[in-house]
């Protein structure tokens, strides 16, 4: 099975992913074998601490499905302790600037390969097939580092930003992105609208794979049809909406009532009595 890093490199594949902000190795698991390239286990938004995010990497196993951890800010030691969890890349939020980049590049990478990350995958090597002293060689060619363009500061620095080596993908936020320009959720507004073409302009130049969220079909193909490569959604509101849809249905008619109306008492003592 190709890798995430694979995946990405080849331009003609597109790709869905979900943000699992469930703290749950159950819905991981549901989320990987229902076909999704990836899961994002959320440390940044979601409830998950470090021994289910472990749980929930190992949930994966055997799937074609890549767990990458979001962070909660770029730190050294948070992102050496969810890869040395086993996780298969980082996406960074609120990066603003080409340093934020480098930064966030330099922290999942060991010394000898430009990094700062410290050395101890006593828990990581065994996703792998091969020895603890082998996994360093062995994830470089692996890993994969997203960020977050989520903020003005990040669409106006996007040049500078994507100039840096060591992004494998950028995410598009459009709910953070639209929440900092002041108007949370107006995704028609003309300032988001210009905003986004901007981002979609210098990401798409500099041959980097582009995401966005798509909760609908409809979504999806207003993405696919803007260049994106990945689209992405949240397991919370993916559970809500189904369950609303479900609820509407037994809402919308009393399909007793209806027959038994129609019908009359013939009818209502031929539901109610087993035959």
């Amino acid at each position: 099975m190709p890798s995430f890093k694979q995946k990405l490199a080849d331009p003609t594949i597109r790709m869905s992913m979900h943000v699992n902000v469930i703290p749950s190795a159950v819905t991981t698991q549901a989320i990987a074998a229902s076909g999704a390239d990836v899961v994002v286990i959320d440390r940044e938004h979601g409830a998950v601490d470090y021994g289910t995010c472990h749980a929930m990497i190992a949930a994966t196993q055997g799937s074609d499905c890549a767990p990458v951890i979001r962070v909660s800010d770029i730190n050294d030691a948070e992102v050496k302790r969810v890869l040395d969890l086993g996780a298969e890349g980082i996406i960074f939020p609120l990066v603003r600037s080409a340093e934020d980049v480098r930064r966030a590049v330099a922290s999942m990478r060991y010394p000898g390969s430009m990094g700062t990350r410290g050395f101890g995958p006593f828990i990581a090597h065994s996703r792998w097939p091969n020895d603890m002293m082998s996994y360093a060689a062995s994830i470089e060619d692996r890993l994969t580092c997203g960020i977050l363009v989520e903020t003005v500061e990040a669409v106006a620095n996007i040049d500078e930003i994507v100039a840096e080596e060591g992004i494998d993908y950028i995410i598009l936020a459009a709910f953070d992105l639209s929440a900092t320009m002041g108007i949370p959720g107006q995704f028609d507004h003309p300032q988001f609208v210009k905003a986004c073409a901007k981002v979609e302009q210098a990401v798409h130049a500099a041959k980097i794979p582009l995401g966005g969220i798509a909760m609908t079909e409809e979504d999806a193909a207003e993405r696919f049809a803007h260049g994106y490569r990945i689209i992405s959604g949240f397991d919370v509101l993916h559970l809500k909406a189904k369950v609303a849809q479900t609820a509407a249905w037994a809402r919308r008619a009393d399909p007793v009532h209806a027959f038994v109306k129609e019908n009359g008492k013939a009818a209502q003592h031929s539901l109610t009595v087993p035959h």
